[in-house]
């Protein structure tokens, strides 16, 4: 429904858009999965979208292929961006994370109880939908008040933008963390496109080259959608998707069952 209401130039699905853990646990690939990538390939066909699709954590299986090519369909570990004399090094981040690189183990359970929490997310939430109250992130809430989850978030932050200059870069988009950001970190643009399990969030580039996040809950889809943004990069996606001037996007959603695009998760 959100890739529907905007054109691009560039759409980067910035890793976990399909989530091979989950899909290893449940098997079951829908067909709202397969309607997601119908809308990238008309994208493609239609309004001649380059797709970038990078690897993350939970779609590692993409090694097997890495690089690939295809026409306007590109998969690849990760990017650098040049916009308006900037450059941006792109990625799902999960590199910089030594728990999903050298205790896997670690991370799979960890993923049980994100799952659990995303369970009882969508459970909340639909009690207060129908006693009109706004969207309420359990996750992103409970994440916020245990101080070890904080103090992870803000130096996996710092390591980033480190990685960014390191590489010669202006700024680094990623995703990984599922926390939406946009701000500067020691003279480095730092942006994180968020998720589509939780904040339901995407990056945005602009024709001046001006950098926005876009959140889906406080889009009003009965209006018209500013063409002028010509980029996308979707995020995590854990089962969720998300976007940006080039898109971005991350999970593809919060039962797991579709794509998104942290960005770009």
């Amino acid at each position: 429904r959100f890739l529907k209401q905007y054109s691009c130039e560039n759409l980067i699905l910035n890793g976990d858009i399909i989530d091979g853990w989950q899909l290893k646990k449940s098997g079951a690939w829908k067909r709202k999965h397969t309607r997601f990538f119908n809308r990238i390939l008309k994208m493609i066909e239609t309004h001649h979208t380059k797709v970038y699709y990078l690897r993350g954590n939970h779609d590692d299986f993409l090694d097997q292929i890495l690089p690939f090519q295809l026409g306007n369909l590109s998969i690849q570990k990760d990017m650098i961006y040049e916009s308006h004399g900037k450059k941006y090094f792109i990625t799902h981040g999960d590199v910089f994370d030594s728990i999903t690189t050298n205790l896997r183990w670690i991370a799979y359970l960890g993923d049980v109880g994100y799952t659990f929490l995303l369970w009882l997310n969508s459970v909340v939430n639909h009690y207060r939908i129908k006693r009109g109250l706004p969207y309420f992130s359990l996750s992103q809430y409970v994440k916020g008040k245990v101080k070890s989850a904080v103090s992870y978030i803000d130096q996996y932050e710092e390591e980033l933008a480190k990685m960014a200059k390191a590489k010669g870069c202006d700024g680094i988009i990623c995703g990984h963390i599922h926390k939406p950001e946009n701000r500067s970190i020691d003279g480095i643009h730092y942006m994180n496109s968020g998720d589509w399990v939780e904040t339901m969030s995407a990056l945005a580039e602009d024709q001046d080259g001006n950098w926005q996040l876009i959140f889906f809950n406080e889009i009003n889809f009965k209006e018209t959608m500013d063409d002028s943004l010509h980029r996308f990069f979707i995020g995590k996606s854990e089962s969720n998707v998300v976007p940006l001037r080039e898109v971005s996007f991350v999970k593809p959603n919060d039962d797991h069952d579709t794509p998104a695009i942290s960005s770009i998760q």
